[in-house]
């Protein structure tokens, strides 16, 4: 796709309009951080912040897609548009997603109101790709009244995922250590809701009834504070989605009336800001001649003639 062909403002509407194929242009220009992105984010800026977003997450073989998908129905019973951004795995060869869009969400696609679109991580140490909060606003100005972010795993750097819902969905089934490796991984402290999925096997009653002690040994129990509710689902049969919807829905409820959802917002817009700032600060240091040369600054460090936060300051002072 050449520079040339793009008209940004005229990608922008369609897009608005609901046009797929103008969606999938604008998240590529995010994910290829094009230089164009500048203009992109500015055209979208007044159609944002009315989207919901539901941050889906869970260790590998919990039945995250089959989960999402079973959502995304009830979803578009409600009438409402949908969008899901699935973070998967980097190929180590081309950069992109390995999972792919086809295999997910079979029965939605040919819906023309649910968007899916998988992400590669590229490398990135969290569960999500750094252009996931431009993508979600891409899909939040397309008009997405929930947006679903899935991410690759549950592990120590993927609960990031906080940061960018306004509710997040843990997802756990039986008979996997769930609940140990949930209190190892600080997933307790993220999730608003915990969702054990396969409900249908033996221990998943056990599983429950370790997950709720755990949570009221935690430190969100005192008057004001949420209380993350844990629900049994059999996605693969649809069974408990009523039970997981109205737990999602008290969620945002109750963030709305005690001002949760307004602070989670601001600070994600201030992590995005910052992510943003990062990275065009580490651009101008990789020019030839910005930031007051950075090889001869790490050399007068490496000879000791000056010191890495006095080099650092340098370093800002000529951007």
């Amino acid at each position: 796709m050449s520079r040339r062909q793009v008209d940004v403002p005229s990608l922008v509407e369609a897009a608005r309009g609901g046009s797929p194929r103008a969606v999938a242009r604008l998240i590529t220009l995010v994910e290829n951080a094009d230089p164009r992105l500048r203009e992109v984010m500015a055209a979208l800026a007044p159609h944002t912040g009315k989207a919901r977003i539901i941050g889906l997450t869970g260790s590998p073989g919990v039945g995250k897609s089959t989960t999402t998908n079973a959502l995304v129905r009830a979803f578009r019973i409600r009438g409402q548009r949908v969008g899901v951004l699935a973070v998967d795995p980097s190929s180590p060869f081309s950069g992109g997603a390995l999972l792919g869009d086809r295999i997910r969400l079979v029965d939605h696609a040919l819906d023309p109101d649910v968007y899916m679109r998988s992400m590669a991580s590229r490398g990135h140490l969290g569960g999500l790709s750094w252009a996931t909060p431009q993508a979600l606003r891409v899909l939040d100005a397309a008009g997405c009244d929930v947006i679903f972010v899935e991410t690759v795993g549950v592990g120590q750097s993927e609960v990031e995922v906080a940061g960018l819902a306004d509710s997040v969905l843990v997802l756990l089934a039986p008979g996997m250590g769930d609940g140990v490796q949930a209190a190892k991984a600080g997933i307790l402290e993220i999730g608003d809701v915990f969702v054990v999925n396969k409900a249908d096997r033996e221990g998943a009653d056990a599983t429950v009834r370790d997950l709720r002690h755990m949570i009221s040994l935690g430190d969100r129990t005192e008057p004001g504070l949420w209380r993350p509710s844990v629900e049994k689902l059999v996605a693969e049969k649809g069974t408990g989605v009523d039970d997981v919807m109205a737990a999602l829905d008290k969620h945002l409820a109750w963030s709305k009336e005690s001002g949760e959802l307004g602070r989670r917002r601001t600070a994600r817009a201030r992590s995005e800001i910052e992510q943003i700032a990062l990275r065009l600060v580490r651009a101008r240091m990789a020019r030839p001649g910005e930031g007051g040369d950075l090889d001869d600054l790490a050399q007068q460090v490496v000879a000791g003639t000056t010191d890495p936060y006095v080099a650092a300051d340098r370093l800002i002072e000529n951007l």
